[in-house]
C-alpha cells in the first residue's frame, strides 16, 4: 500500500474511534470531519483512487454521513448535549460506553482489514529499475498497409491497420526532470480479456509509473542501434511486458510493440477508431482448429514484416524526424509471447531479414513447421506448461495442443542454426508478462515478483546480446545458473551448430 493509503486507512480508524468515544460537541465532530477530508483529498489528489480502496471509501462516506447528522443535532442544542436524565440546564459532555464503541468498531475494522486484503493482492507497484545505461523513450505510431485488404472487417477494401510504439536510448542526462509515461489503460483491458477479472479492478494501472519519456531525443552515443520487433499475445497488448521492453532498450536495443488488430485486445488508433479482440469460432476437431491458427499466425508474421518495411522507409526518411539512419537493419530480432511467440517463428521462417528470435511458449503454426530454420532461435518453456509435455499426465494445460510436441520436435531438431530450449520451473503462461509484479499473491508463488521478471529480461537480453550484438561471452547461455536455479536447459534440443544455413 502506498503511504496515503495508509494514512486514509489509519485516519477512517481513528475517525471512527474518536467519534465513538470523545465528548459530543461540535468541535470534536468538526475536527474529526477535517481530518477525514483532507485525508481523503490527498489520498485522491496524489495516489488517485482505485477499486481495492473500495472497502474503506465505505467507511470514510459512512463517518462522512454520521459525522455531519451528528453535527446538525449538536447544532440544534446549542452544542452539547443536555442532561435531561437530572432534568438540569447544565452542559456537560456525554461519553458512547466502551462496549458499545467496540461493537461499533467491529465493521470499520473488518472493511479496513478488507482493504488492507484487497491492496496486498492487486498493491500499486514499482518497476524493476532497468539496468542498462541508457534512458528510454517512445512514441506511438498509426500504420496502415495499403497492400493487404483487413479480413474481420465488414467493409469491403479496408485496409490492414496497426498500432505500435517504438521505444528507443536516451541519454540520461536529456531525461532527467521528463516526465515519465505510466502503464496505458490498454493494458487493464487486456488483463481482463485473459483472466476474466473486472477490468475497473485493474484500473489502478495508469497510475504505476514507468521509466519511459515521450519527446525525448534519440541517444547520439552510438551511429546506430540494432532493432527488435515485440508481438504480444492473444487477448493482450504491446504493453504487456514493460520490463523487458525496458531493460533492452536501456542496453542500446530500439524495440518496436506491435499490436495486431482482432488476436491482440482491444486496439485503440490514433484517430479514434478502435478494432476490439474477436475470439476464435469453436471447431469440432483439433485440426481445424490448428489449420485456423496457420491462418491467424500467418497474418501476424505478415504485420511483423510490413512493420520492417516501415522501419526500412523510416531509416531512409523518417516524418517524426528522430530515426533517420539510425536503425541497424542488418541487425533486426523478433520476440514474442504465446500467439506473438508463433508469429516470431513464423516471421522467421517468412522473412530472412530477421537475424535472430526467441518464442516465450508460442506455437508452430504455418511454413515454420516445415521448413529447417535457418537463424539463430531460442525458447524458453513454463515448468507448467511443460509437464503437459509428459504423456503420462492425463491434465493437460489449456494452452497445451495435440500437434505441439511433434512440431516443436521438428522445428528444434531440424535447424540449421544454434537453437536453445529452456524451461522455467515456477512458471506459468503468463508469467513471462509483468503479471507478477500487477499481483505477486496470485500470480508470483514461489519466488518474488521482481525474480521472476529478472528471469525473462536476463535470459532475453542475453541471447539478442550475442546474436544481434555479437557479444559471444553470454553465461546465462552456457548452461545451469546459479542466479536462475529455475532455469534449466534441455540437452537435445539445445544445440550450437554454427551457421550451417551459409
Amino acid at each position: 500500500m502506498r503511504i496515503l493509503e495508509w494514512m486514509l486507512v489509519l485516519v477512517s480508524l481513528a475517525t471512527a474511534l474518536f467519534m465513538w468515544v470523545a465528548p459530543r460537541n461540535r468541535t470534536s465532530v468538526i475536527s474529526s470531519l477535517m481530518a477525514l477530508v483532507l485525508a481523503v483529498l490527498l489520498h485522491g489528489l496524489i495516489d488517485h483512487f482505485r477499486v481495492q480502496m473500495l472497502p474503506t471509501y465505505i467507511v470514510a462516506s459512512l463517518l462522512f454521513i454520521v459525522g455531519i447528522v451528528r453535527y446538525m443535532k449538536l447544532s440544534r442544542r446549542g452544542g452539547y448535549v443536555r442532561d435531561t436524565h437530572l432534568n438540569m440546564n447544565k452542559q456537560i459532555p456525554r461519553y458512547r460506553s466502551w462496549k458499545k464503541a467496540a461493537l461499533a468498531s467491529i465493521p470499520v475494522l473488518a472493511l479496513s482489514a478488507g482493504t488492507i486484503v484487497l491492496t496486498s493482492y492487486f498493491p500499486a507497484f514499482t518497476m524493476p529499475e532497468p539496468t542498462g545505461s541508457y534512458a528510454i523513450g517512445t512514441f506511438s505510431q498509426q500504420l496502415t498497409d495499403d497492400s493487404r485488404e483487413e479480413t474481420k472487417t465488414a467493409e469491403a477494401g479496408d485496409k490492414r491497420e496497426l498500432m505500435i510504439n517504438v521505444w528507443y536510448p536516451v541519454d540520461q542526462d536529456t531525461a532527467k526532470g521528463m516526465p515519465v509515461d505510466h502503464y496505458p489503460a490498454e493494458l487493464g483491458e487486456a488483463i481482463s480479456l485473459v483472466f476474466g477479472i473486472p477490468p475497473m479492478v485493474f484500473s489502478y494501472l495508469d497510475t504505476i509509473p514507468t521509466h519511459v519519456v515521450k519527446g525525448a531525443e534519440l541517444s547520439a552515443a552510438q551511429s546506430k542501434y540494432p532493432v527488435l520487433l515485440f508481438s504480444p499475445g492473444v487477448r493482450s497488448a504491446r504493453f504487456q511486458s514493460m520490463t523487458t521492453i525496458e531493460e533492452l532498450v536501456s542496453h542500446g536495443y530500439i524495440v518496436v510493440g506491435i499490436d495486431h488488430p482482432y488476436t491482440s485486445a482491444q486496439v485503440k488508433f490514433l484517430d479514434g477508431h478502435a478494432a476490439s479482440y474477436e475470439p476464435d469460432p469453436d471447431y469440432p476437431t483439433s485440426e481445424e482448429l490448428y489449420q485456423h491458427n496457420i491462418e491467424g499466425v500467418g497474418i501476424r508474421a505478415a504485420d511483423a514484416s510490413f512493420v520492417l518495411d516501415t522501419l526500412t522507409q523510416w531509416n531512409k526518411h523518417d516524418p517524426n524526424q528522430l530515426l533517420e539512419g539510425k536503425l541497424d537493419l542488418n541487425h533486426v530480432g523478433i520476440f514474442g509471447h504465446s500467439y506473438g511467440g508463433a508469429t516470431t517463428a513464423e516471421a522467421l521462417a517468412q522473412d530472412g531479414r530477421f537475424k535472430a528470435g526467441l518464442s516465450l511458449e508460442g506455437g508452430f503454426w504455418g511454413t515454420v513447421s516445415t521448413t529447417a530454420m535457418k537463424q539463430p532461435f531460442m525458447y524458453i518453456m513454463s515448468g507448467g506448461t511443460a509437464k503437459s509435455l509428459d504423456p503420462n499426465v492425463t491434465s493437460k494445460d489449456k494452452v497445451f495442443y495435440p500437434e505441439f510436441e511433434p512440431d516443436l520436435d521438428r522445428v528444434m531438431t531440424s535447424s540449421l542454426n544454434d537453437t536453445y530450449y529452456l524451461t522455467v520451473d515456477g512458471f506459468f503462461h503468463q508469467s513471462f508478462t509483468d503479471i507478477s509484479l500487477i499481483s505477486p499473491q496470485l500470480f508470483a508463488k514461489g519466488m518474488t515478483p521482481e525474480h521472476n521478471v529478472d528471469i525473462t529480461r536476463s535470459y532475453t537480453l542475453a541471447f539478442f546480446d550475442r546474436y544481434l550484438k555479437g557479444e559471444e561471452e553470454q553465461p546465462l547461455l552456457e548452461g545451469p545458473s546459479a542466479r536462475f536455479p529455475e532455469a534449466t536447459y534441455d540437452t537435445k534440443y539445445t544445440k550450437l551448430r554454427g551457421n550451417q544455413a551459409k
